[in-house]
């Protein structure tokens, strides 16, 4: 009978307690958020012929989905790079 060989390379990785987005991917997300709420607000006018149901709604809208929902879950806070080898004493 062969053994079976088990692959550790599959591992479910730790759950190290932090949170996959901070605040600023928060603050982004509300206000694509806002920015898709405001949108349907002015899709819904009584006017059906105008500027507002007609052009700036659905530009609205496509800018709170297509623009800025995602880069507020992309968004990632760049870390400060500081060199090792210089240090302020020498």
């Amino acid at each position: 009978m062969a053994k079976v060989v088990r692959d550790k390379s599959f591992k479910k990785p730790k759950f190290d307690g932090s949170f996959p987005f901070d605040r600023e991917n928060y603050i982004i997300l509300g206000v694509g958020l806002l920015l898709i709420i405001v949108g349907y607000i002015a899709l819904s006018g009584d006017k059906v012929e105008g500027f507002v149901p007609l052009t700036l709604a659905p530009i609205l809208l496509v800018i709170g989905y297509c623009v800025v929902i995602p880069v507020g879950i992309m968004y990632r806070k760049k870390k400060d790079q500081t060199s090792p080898s210089a240090s302020p004493g020498a």
